[in-house]
């Protein structure tokens, strides 16, 4: 069987591939999904993705598969790790790691200020694939970036720089860099003037960045003789097609629960009234991921903020739930434990990601001040991954998104349109738009089982049936 497009998700424990049909047609069609074991560790992913061929294969009862496309996203071989070193942490540290995580990066540093000695040491330990180096506005202070170059520039690593600071350092770094063995990319600055965020070209150097450089991650050496086409972070797949519907369809909220995370993203501009007392710039589109709120690998965690006692008293057998559980749900019980789980995961991400007002007492009395990302403009929350996508109270869970008439916190003030991903192919989506875009759109219309982008709904906000 001749399929148009294959989309492999290259995650830390699974390969799954989705297969697509007719992407040149009005009508573009999901096939079907296969699934296996990642097999990085195997020193070679080719493996695992061949395996979820197979599988495909069997799901869609065919003998033999070709393709003449294939995408692919990646979280495997821990995906794409970064470290992250600003000036100010609350300006341009903060703005550099906006970029980094809305590009799908883990970021596993941060710091402001120059680099000592134990945080050379700690970004050696970690192995990044890329470092991000800013610091300054625009012909403000230099001499941080610049001594920070020099320290990295020591370590004689051999994986990718990104300089996105003052630009009157620009030749500087790349003259630090000349001779060493790191490919140097030099960006617009992250934070050009005080309280102005820029975080998109350095958003687009990463992602270009992780594409050339993933072949040197343990076991991708040998990801291109499969994929030929674009490789994208599994996140920053997300978030491209979260950014695409902001275009189409306005603001919007898109939750991913997975076995290890929650990822929460955020296309919206928020309010007027809320960006004149906002103490510090948000960036249109944000993503936060929680790490200690999965479904498998971080349950514990989970069950630590809902508690054990209100689990049990709910009537969880938290024992056997313990002894038995499945990253996959495999009976009734195990079903409305993960449902619980999913509950709580998703609202803690979410008041995690949403911003507040907070109130300060000077000479005058007592100001009003917004912090953090304002979600009242929220018209669509859109839910994917497992959890969400798989169980049938993901909507419910969902609806509870929204302003309390006495709430400080900045949550949508209307009532959004719930939408779920049935399909889960979201991610694949993300990549699959960089090159087909309206393909992407009608496909991602099935998975959502509504025609909101092709019709142009009304824009208003409706209630979700």
């Amino acid at each position: 069987m001749k399929i148009d497009i294959l989309v492999a998700e290259i995650g830390s424990t699974t390969t799954v591939v989705n297969a697509f049909q007719g992407i040149h047609s009005e009508q573009p069609v999901f096939l079907g999904q296969g699934q296996a074991a990642t097999t990085v560790l195997e020193g070679d992913v080719r493996i695992g993705l061949e395996n979820s061929i197979n599988d495909l294969q069997e799901r869609l009862a065919i003998d033999s598969l070709t393709f003449d496309e294939m995408f692919a996203t990646s979280s495997a071989a821990g995906g794409l790790k970064m470290t992250v070193h600003g000036l100010v942490f609350d300006m341009t540290a903060r703005a550099a790691k906006e970029a980094a995580l809305g590009a799908g990066a883990i970021v596993h540093m941060v710091t402001a200020g120059k680099l000592r000695r134990t945080d050379m040491k700690k970004i050696a330990d970690s192995s990044p694939n890329i470092i991000l180096i800013a610091g300054g506005v625009d012909y403000g202070e230099r001499e941080t970036a610049l001594d920070n170059a020099e320290r990295i520039v020591d370590l004689g690593l051999s994986i990718p720089v990104i300089y996105a600071g003052n630009i009157e350092n620009d030749e500087e770094i790349k003259l630090i860099f000349e001779n060493s063995q790191q490919e140097v990319y030099i960006v617009e600055n992250v934070f050009p003037k005080i309280d102005e965020l820029n975080v998109e070209p350095t958003r687009k150097v990463i992602q270009n960045a992780f594409e050339k450089h993933i072949v040197h991650a343990p076991g991708m050496e040998h990801i291109h003789d499969l994929v030929n086409e674009t490789i994208t972070p599994t996140p920053a797949a997300v978030m491209n097609l979260s950014q695409l519907l902001y275009d189409k369809i306005g603001d919007v909220l898109v939750v991913d629960v997975g076995g290890a995370t929650t990822d929460v993203y955020s296309v919206t501009e928020g309010t007027e009234a809320i960006s004149k007392i906002q103490v510090a710039p948000e960036p249109v589109a944000k993503r936060t991921v929680e790490g200690d709120l999965g479904m498998f690998v971080n349950m514990e965690h989970v069950i630590e903020i809902i508690g054990e006692e209100q689990l049990i008293k709910e009537g969880h057998d938290l024992a056997n739930l313990r002894q038995e559980y499945h990253s996959i749900p495999k009976n009734d019980a195990e079903k409305s434990f993960v449902k619980r789980l999913a509950e709580a995961a998703v609202m803690t991400a979410v008041d995690r990601h949403v911003g507040a007002i907070r109130y300060v007492y000077g000479p005058s009395g007592r100001d009003t001040l917004a912090q953090g990302k304002d979600l009242s403009n929220i018209r669509y929350v859109i839910g994917t991954g497992g959890a969400l996508t798989r169980l049938d109270n993901g909507p419910d869970i969902l609806k509870k998104i929204r302003k309390e008439e006495s709430e400080a916190k900045l949550l949508p003030t209307g009532i959004p349109k719930i939408l779920i991903d049935h399909d889960y192919i979201m991610s694949s989506l993300g990549v699959l738009a960089c090159k087909y875009e309206d393909a992407a759109l009608k496909l991602l219309e099935a998975s959502l089982g509504c025609s909101l982008i092709t019709e142009k709904i009304n824009p208003a906000l409706t209630s979700s049936q």
